[in-house]
Order: structure tokens, then C-alpha cells, then sequence
């Protein structure tokens, strides 16, 4: 399954019955937990996410609606008998507060705790398949967003066609990297006559708090679905770019201008307590674009 549930959509702090952000992402049979605000894993125990299925965290900026909930799911983690490694992937100097928090509690980890800080925009690390990077967003301190993409998958071998043709089956991983088939006799058989080409991998990607910002449309251009934060409705985008922050609108144009192919909205200010005119707004510029909301698992296309 491939697809992203929404486990905190609201900005600042909890109100209107929504949570700071915090959503899991599951991909290659792999559960990655991006921010995770006040809240987050009560969340989890809602929705019944499997908290022993998530291996790595990563979280955005030091705003405490994207990390006040970590120290508390850390924690329990230990309490339920983690044996299992985990990663916490955030900008350096979370280090420093996860390790005072754990100094002053007296807190014994059981299981491998491994936290990687995020330097400079680009390539962190692969996980399985998946291929994962960050880049910078315009926000008020230093933010970062993720893209993860699986990998090209090998070619699919047609039955049919190297039976026809003979072919032993320890030419096909061969055959699967793209390379001709050559017969004892010389015979040389083109591959794709052999193979065809396999789906390509599905990309998501996580748009942190940000500004108007066409600088990382090249990094998520043509992903399959994105979440970009939509702070404010139109009318407020002044106060928008004054907090540092996003329209619904604004958005949708990053979406329209990126060719990606779906959009999700959230990080709702707590100005509003109805949503509709927010997925009215963004589906004017962008109509592929669902609310995130709480609870809901959002398949990528």
C-alpha cells in the first residue's frame, strides 16, 4: 500500500477537534512518521497504526506544533519494550533537546536510537527502495521538506516471448537490467522484445511550513501527490506572508506549476473552524486536491 494517513492537520495548536501536524506515510511495506506535534501518538492509537511498524522519523523545524509530541512517543516506545532500531532525521539541534530531556528523566533506551541531523538540502539517506531527500522552505526558522522516491523498479520479463524464443531463466536477471539477449549461435534478440517496462516508482512529497515559495518546485515537479500547507484563505494572504505561512491558493499553484499530480491540504490556522471554502478555494487553481483530514488514508495515484 502506498498512501499517506492524516494524523494532526491544524496550525499552532489543537483546536476544533484537530491535532498539530503529524501524519505516517507507508511505502515498500515501510511506515515513516513525518513531524509530530502535540498529540501525535494518541493519534496513532486512534487510527490503529502499529507504532512497532515505524522505523524512521522525520521531522521538519523546531516549531513546537512539529515536535512537541516526539519526547512523549520516544519515551513510551522505551515503556512498551522497543527492541527495534529507530531513526529521528531533524535539523541538529533536536539532538541536543531530546538528549537533555532524556538526561534530566534519567531515561534508559532499550532499543537503538540513531538521530541524523539535516545539514544542507539534498540526498539523506535510502530505505529499502526508497530514496529520500529534503529541501529548504521560506519559513520563519530553519524548515525543511521531504521527498520520498522509490526507485526505478527492474524490467518484467514476458512469459511468453522467452519461451518462444527458448531463453534459459538465468539470462533473465539480465534480462531485467535492460541488457539483449545473445544466443549460443550468435542470435542477438533485442530486450524489448523480451521485457517490458515496468511501472514507474511513486513519489510523495512533504512541503513543511513555508511562504509562496517556487524555489523547490523543481524537487517535487511531476511527484504523484504532495502535502503543502494552507495556513490561511486568500483573504488573509497578507498575514500569510507576515507569519511566513501559505494561502490555500498559493498552494494550488504550487501544485498547478509543479505537474504533480494530486494535492493535499492542511496546517489549518485555528482562525477557522469549518474547512469547505478551503477545498473550495484550492480546487479552483488545482482540482485534484483533497483536505487532509484526520483519520483518512490518502492513496497515491
Amino acid at each position: 500500500m502506498l498512501g499517506v494517513t492524516i494524523l494532526g492537520n491544524n496550525s499552532a495548536v489543537p483546536a476544533f477537534d484537530r491535532h498539530p501536524t503529524s501524519q505516517v506515510l507507508t511505502m515498500a511495506n515501510r511506515k515513516f512518521l513525518i513531524d509530530c506535534g502535540e498529540g501525535t501518538q494518541i493519534q496513532l492509537i486512534r487510527y490503529k497504526i502499529r507504532r512497532s511498524r515505524i522505523s524512521h522519523i522525520f521531522i521538519s523545524h523546531l516549531h513546537g506544533d512539529h515536535y512537541f509530541g516526539l519526547v512523549g512517543l520516544l519515551n513510551s516506545f522505551a515503556l512498551l519494550g522497543r527492541r527495534q532500531e529507530l531513526h529521528v532525521i531533524a535539523p541538529s539541534a533536536l539532538q541536543e533537546v531530546l538528549e537533555l530531556q532524556f538526561r534530566l528523566a534519567d531515561t534508559r533506551m532499550p532499543y537503538p536510537l540513531h538521530f541524523h541531523a539535516i545539514g544542507q538540502p539534498g540526498y539523506l539517506m535510502t530505505v529499502d527502495d526508497i530514496a529520500i531527500s529534503c529541501f529548504k522552505t521560506d519559513h520563519r526558522i530553519e524548515c525543511f521538506g521531504f521527498v520520498f522516491k522509490e526507485k526505478k523498479k527492474p524490467r518484467r520479463i514476458d512469459p511468453e516471448a522467452v519461451k518462444a524464443y527458448d531463453i534459459d531463466y538465468s539470462w533473465f536477471e539480465s534480462l531485467q537490467q535492460g541488457k539483449d539477449y545473445e544466443g549460443p549461435d550468435g542470435q542477438l534478440i533485442k530486450n524489448e522484445l523480451l521485457t517490458q517496462e515496468a511501472p514507474r516508482g511513486k513519489t510523495y512529497a512533504f512541503c513543511a511550513d513555508t511562504k509562496y515559495d517556487e524555489s523547490f518546485i523543481p524537487v517535487i515537479r511531476n511527484a504523484d501527490m504532495i502535502y503543502h500547507e494552507a495556513t490561511y484563505l486568500q483573504s488573509f494572504a497578507e498575514q500569510a506572508r507576515a507569519r511566513f505561512h501559505s494561502t490555500s491558493r498559493e498552494a494550488a499553484l504550487i501544485a498547478r506549476k509543479a505537474g504533480v499530480k494530486k494535492l493535499l491540504v492542511g496546517h489549518f490556522s485555528s482562525r477557522y473552524d469549518a474547512l469547505d471554502a478551503f477545498e473550495q478555494e484550492t480546487r479552483e487553481v488545482f482540482p485534484n486536491t483533497d483536505l487532509a483530514l484526520e483519520g483518512v488514508c490518502y492513496r497515491m495515484p
